[in-house]
């Protein structure tokens, strides 16, 4: 498999782990009996905006989208429609925002409006994944050459990364955080105490 679809592949599932975390998390803090950690949904939100919005995308759109149109016309109408879905990423993720800060000061109330806004960022980026991994990958396998993928799988490792400053904060602590402070079975926290 060649480095950068490896690369991606990595990322999508570390995304989705996140993803499947904050969706059990949501549904453990929708019993009003139980007050939630809210540290854990910031800490997550967080890591959603930080990792997939502005770092993964940003190198999608860059290196990978911008070689295959270069040398696929073909690929161009999913490539705008994935290039669309990122900037609708970053909407949701403020809707996520909003939902946590709302459901954090008024709780118990604002649960429910916060799981839609978690669900539906979550079967969103799913199925913009799926995309990218079974529609656009193949088109690339067929239309990039040697040399794109050697250019895309250094961009991809940070090599011309063009925000990588961004590689210098610690994701892999962020993630040990939210494993930290996400209540069992979930993580490795202590149960969210009943109110």
């Amino acid at each position: 498999m060649r480095k950068a679809v490896r690369i991606l592949r990595d990322e999508h599932r570390s995304i989705s782990a996140v993803l499947q975390c904050l969706q059990q998390l949501t549904r453990l803090a929708q019993d009003p009996a139980i007050k939630p950690d809210f540290a854990v949904f910031r800490a997550t939100i967080h890591y959603i905006d930080t990792f997939p919005e502005r770092l993964h995308h940003p190198k999608e759109d860059d290196y990978l989208f911008a070689r295959l149109l270069d040398r696929s016309e073909a690929a161009r109408p999913l490539i705008e429609r994935l290039r669309t879905e990122h900037v609708e990423g970053a909407r949701l993720v403020r809707e996520l925002e909003r939902a946590a800060l709302a459901f954090e000061e008024t709780w118990p109330r604002g649960a429910e409006k916060f799981a839609a806004a978690v669900n539906a960022y979550a079967e969103f980026h799913w199925s913009h994944m799926r995309c990218e991994e079974h529609e656009l990958l193949p088109l690339a396998e067929t239309a990039l050459t040697e040399e794109d993928w050697e250019a895309i799988g250094a961009a991809f490792a940070g090599n011309e990364d063009p925000i990588a400053d961004l590689r210098g904060q610690d994701f892999d602590q962020l993630f040990a955080r939210i494993v930290s402070i996400a209540p069992a079975p979930i993580g490795l926290g202590e149960a969210w105490r009943r109110a």
